[in-house]
């Protein structure tokens, strides 16, 4: 029998209970990690709430929990960039290797990947992780876990501002300022994007846009968003629209936003399947729509740039909770949505 360690499953929907499990032993090519942060995901939330996202569904217990960030603890015999003491920050899909998405470098895309709380895949929110080198990047000195933790949603967001092209001289709306919107946001004032507005219906999350840089932060069932563009840019719309709050009638809104030959781009996923939407508008436009799934090739950078002072990444946490608490997390940022943008445990 082999050393204990305590995990987060989810035994049903809606409810957390702590089990021993053995402590994972490290294969040749894998990093024991120590689990430190892990950041609470909407899909956490979704999974813990309807036991299902689309086609992936829960059919047994699960351990929730994929923005993780650690120390490694015990190296296996064919590891070579990582050792005992080294920070690290884990990418939480690991690709098949094997097949044309892979092969060209967009394994993001792979239909075999196995991605941490996922259905069938356990997650994070446990002490140990066993775990690939080649998806355990190393934090430099000036970083720590809880940032570690987090540059797995400000990957997407970088995944974002790459499928818009964006670029100096460009401006941007993003629809949406949780998490994924305000990493979206910073990652494009780091690149040189300064013109950056922002809508959400909730108080808090436009404050903290604000905070954090934006250009302008509108409430979106208070504000005709579309009009309040028109009069910013001079009636020509913005070169980036940017959907991240998986809303219907915010994907809809992309083409009224959006100017001539600039970019859409959707992030978030709105809960219905099929979303009318105004083709006739956006051929006349020749605007373009772009999608996000996931990232990738980009923790290297994503790391760098929070070490280079360029992006605050903390400042998107509002709430933190002990690993004993992860149900009370869960529950929190589901009964308080207007008060909490971002929650990590600390394992």
């Amino acid at each position: 029998m082999g050393k204990k360690m305590k995990a987060a499953v989810m035994t049903e929907v809606g409810r957390i209970d702590y089990m021993e499990k053995d402590i994972p032993v490290p294969k040749d090519n894998e990093v024991l990690v120590k689990v430190k942060h892990v950041g609470l995901c909407g899909s956490d939330i979704h999974y813990y709430r309807h036991g299902r996202i689309g086609d992936f569904v829960v059919e047994g217990p699960i351990i929730l929990g994929h923005e993780s960030s650690g120390e490694v603890v015990e190296a296996g015999r064919d590891v070579k960039g990582l050792k005992e003491g080294d920070l690290v920050s884990m990418e939480p899909g690991i690709p098949c290797g094997k097949c044309g998405f892979c092969k060209s470098g967009k394994y993001n895309l792979c239909p075999d990947v196995v991605f941490m709380a996922t259905p069938p895949y356990d997650g994070a929110f446990v002490e140990y992780v066993a775990y690939p080198e080649e998806m355990a990047f190393k934090l430099p000195g000036n970083m720590d876990t809880v940032e570690g933790a987090l540059i797995e949603p400000l990957a997407v967001g970088f995944h974002a501002a790459k499928q818009a092209k964006a670029g100096i001289g460009k401006n941007a709306v993003i629809l949406g300022a949780g998490c994924i919107g305000l990493v979206t946001m910073m990652t494009l004032k780091a690149m040189g994007i300064p013109e950056v507005y922002m809508t959400d219906m909730v108080p808090k999350r436009l404050q903290k846009a604000i905070e954090l840089g934006a250009a302008g932060a509108f409430k979106a069932d208070e504000t005709d968003v579309a009009a309040k563009i028109e009069e910013l840019t001079g009636c020509s719309g913005v070169d980036m629209v940017f959907e991240t709050a998986g809303s219907k009638a915010a994907t809809q809104q992309t083409v009224e936003l959006v100017k001539r030959g600039g970019i859409i781009v959707l992030v978030g996923m709105a809960p219905e399947a099929l979303v009318p939407y105004d083709l006739g508008k956006l051929i006349s436009k020749e605007a373009g729509i772009n999608t996000v799934f996931r990232y990738r090739n980009l923790y290297p950078d994503a790391i760098r740039a929070v070490a280079d002072g360029l992006i605050p990444l903390k400042e998107i946490i509002t709430h933190t909770y002990p690993f004993s608490e992860v149900e009370k997390a869960i529950e929190c940022s589901i009964n308080n949505k207007d008060d909490v943008v971002k929650a990590i445990i600390e394992i």
